[in-house]
């Protein structure tokens, strides 16, 4: 279905950049100084440090950073360890990821020349060669330059053309100020490859801006007063029309108060062109109306919990609960399809798609032409299949070419063009490679990542620990081949565990150069909480039950030790956003299991949490607690279960001043209260960022190794 991101896939989508970009690189976070000041805490000596953009706060975080830089930057080798992560950042070698827009197609480039980026095109010919002619569109340092600012691209979405084989001449591009969350949409003129004279423009707010055609928009954005819901995202989404003022446009949806979301989209496939309203009261719980061509909204009666889409003639339900329908009953992980006609009309005759065992899970599906792409994974191992639509159970055939090992995804080139796909496959240490390939024929490799390090003398294999309450917990061990298990090796445990993000394997140059060809040990767990086992996964670890995920982490670090892969004094930690969550309860809860800690972007005064930025669309994962769901999450709360009296690891906390997600007071007030009790602690604020990294690459690779020297200075 082509639409804009529900909050639901807005935000797993930003929880998995977050991933991406943290890999061992610093994953930053920030927020807005006019959200600071509001509802602190009277006892807390530290609530200062929340308002952002204050002269006392940022006077001590540039104090803090000074003191880091001095400690960590200064030596000979932190300048070649930032040296080289920086040119395998701007490498001109990398694969360009590409959509295709008509007879283009389209690639976001940053590299040294480039900071910023370009938004460029070439041709599919073009593109198989191994140096393409690419096609300049809009050059974000240059406009950087001409209007003095400091935008970080967002993404655009460019409207279909009426007819067939038209030509694509207007996109919606969205920018970002130091790439926090919020941002602006412009209208963009494809042909001339300039800005619409008093086109379409939404001001700086979170939110977003959707074509339904060439003379209308959805909108949904801060339109004043009661408009934006307590996360800070929009209540209200309407209608508005070519050439009359934004205060003009037409209501079409106002949420309730307490809402998380609301959105509207355009659904633009030819012959089931629909338009929808999404309303998302919290995290795994929304509706999805069909809205009438005379604005009225018949709501999709499928359960909140479940992730729904319609493409074409078919809505599939991705069940996160079971499900009683037509006198069947569907269980939680499922995949369920039906025609969306009949369903509206009352009927509930389903054909099970996808049923989940006990070590498999539904991680995606990508529509083609005439086929469903089925992307399972087993024991976080990705199988792909192929399904073909058919009256009662669809034809199911092996996708042709997929490897067996290391991460695999699928996506269609042009689901209206015919059935071609990209394929992109990676590992830890394998190079990531892209291939297209016509659904039945074997893919046809177009580019493949340089290799960034020597992974020669490194193996990856998969390992089992047994959490406190027994249950199985997988992770992965990428170490030099032949190890001494003496304990001796410097070890590096990630992982994240929330919101039914799944860790799979993957390529980083960064975590090869900064970690693994020093000879250091790289593991990443697969706790409870993320979505490698699909929603039971999660939903063990939710709430009151949170603890299950920091138990299983806990298990995989000591099993490390067990094995004598490593000791306690030679294992760091690292996480990001709930992954800094994560790493924050490892220090106050484990510190005797670690030598060194590394917390970026993260929640840690779960009290405030709720009233700080976006941290209210967040209660669906941890609790309220302004209400008896604090006696369980104070129990996690890092900034309350921090004892002054108690012996703790080495800790940074990393963050950034642009994260409007992740208000940076958690780690703030954190560092300060630690540091008042005279704990080893080292502090970092990159100002620019938001939360899903760095504006660019030069702060992309200063962050990473920052954290790197870190890490091996502590552990070696």
């Amino acid at each position: 279905m082509s639409q804009l991101p529900t909050a639901r896939k807005a935000a797993k989508s930003a929880a998995l950049t977050v991933l991406l970009s943290a890999g061992l690189a610093a994953t930053l976070g920030a927020a807005h100084a006019e959200d600071a000041p509001k509802m602190k805490d009277p006892a807390d000596p530290f609530a200062w440090l929340e308002d952002v953009e204050g002269s006392r706060s940022l006077d001590w975080v540039r104090a803090q950073n000074a003191k880091t830089e001095a400690a960590l930057t200064t030596t000979p080798q932190f300048r070649q360890l930032e040296g080289d992560i920086r040119e395998i950042l701007d490498s001109n070698a990398k694969i360009p990821g590409v959509e295709k827009i008509g007879t283009y197609y389209y690639n976001f480039w940053k590299d040294a020349q480039h900071q910023r980026g370009l938004w460029r095109r070439t041709t599919l010919d073009e593109y198989r060669k191994p140096e393409p002619q690419w096609e300049t569109v809009l050059d974000l340092d240059a406009l950087n330059a001409a209007e003095n600012e400091k935008w970080v691209w967002h993404g655009a979405q460019c409207l279909k053309p009426a007819q067939p084989g038209g030509a694509y001449e207007r996109c919606l591009i969205s920018l970002s100020r130091g790439g926090s969350d919020a941002d602006v949409t412009r209208e963009f003129d494809l042909s001339s490859k300039s800005w619409v004279k008093d086109g379409f423009y939404r001001p700086e707010a979170k939110g977003g801006l959707g074509w339904i055609d060439r003379d209308r928009v959805y909108v949904y954005t801060d339109f004043g007063k009661d408009s934006m819901t307590p996360s800070g995202y929009p209540r209200i989404v309407k209608e508005w029309k070519r050439g009359t003022s934004l205060a003009a446009a037409t209501q079409v949806y106002a949420g309730q108060a307490d809402d998380m979301y609301i959105a509207a989209f355009h659904d633009d496939t030819r012959g089931f062109e629909r338009d929808f309203v999404s309303r998302t009261l919290a995290f795994y719980n929304d509706e999805l109306y069909l809205r009438g061509s005379d604005g009225t909204l018949a709501k999709i009666d499928a359960p909140n919990s479940a992730n729904k889409s319609v493409h074409k003639e078919w809505l599939l339900l991705e069940l996160r609960d079971p499900y009683e329908a037509g006198g069947r009953t569907y269980p939680s992980g499922s995949l369920i399809a039906t025609k969306f006609d009949d369903f509206m009309a009352g009927k509930r005759d389903f054909t099970v798609l996808f049923a989940p065992t006990e070590r498999t899970s539904l991680s995606g599906y990508a529509w083609t032409h005439n086929h469903l792409v089925l992307n399972v994974l087993e024991d976080v191992k990705n199988r792909i299949s192929v399904l073909t639509p058919a009256a009662g159970e669809w034809k199911r055939e092996p996708f042709v070419g997929a490897p067996t090992i290391g991460t695999v995804s699928v996506a269609p080139v042009d689901a209206e063009e015919g059935d071609a796909v990209w394929m992109t496959a990676t590992d830890y240490l394998t190079p990531t490679t892209l291939a297209i390939a016509d659904i039945g024929q074997q893919p046809e490799v177009l580019k493949t990542n340089p290799v960034f390090f020597d992974g020669s003398r490194n193996v990856v294999e998969q390992h089992f620990a047994t959490s406190k309450d027994g249950t199985r917990v997988p992770y992965f061990l990428v170490k030099p081949k032949g190890l001494k298990l003496d304990g001796s090796a410097p070890t590096l445990l990630y992982g994240y565990g929330g919101f039914e993000i799944s860790l799979t394997p993957g390529y980083s140059g960064s975590v090869g150069k900064g970690w693994l060809e020093k000879g250091g040990v790289y593991a990443v767990a697969n706790i409870r909480g993320g979505g490698e086992y699909g929603p039971r996964w999660h939903q063990a670890a939710l709430k009151a039950n949170r603890h299950k995920a920091y138990e299983d982490f806990a298990a995989v670090a000591q099993d490390l030790i067990a094995k004598k892969v490593t000791s306690a004094k030679h294992l760091g930690v690292q996480g990001g956003s709930n992954g800094g969550l994560l790493t924050g309860n490892m220090l106050t809860q484990y510190p005797d299991l670690f030598g060194a800690v590394v917390v970026q972007v993260p929640l840690l005064d779960m009290k405030r949490y709720s009233h700080l930025l976006a941290g209210a669309s967040w209660m669906a994962e941890y609790g309220d607690p302004d209400t008896t769901d604090w006696e369980f999450i104070r129990t996690f709360s890092p900034y309350h279960l921090f004892d002054p009296a108690k012996r703790y690891p080495p800790v940074i906390f990393m963050t950034s001043t642009k994260d409007d997600r992740v208000h940076p007071g958690h780690a703030r007030k954190m560092a300060a209260k630690m540091l008042e009790a005279g704990k080893d602690v080292t502090y970092y604020e990159n100002i620019e960022g938001g939360h899903g990294g760095s504006a660019n690459n030069a702060q992309a690779a200063h962050m990473s190794a920052l954290a790197y020297t870190f890490l091996w200075e502590k552990l070696k």
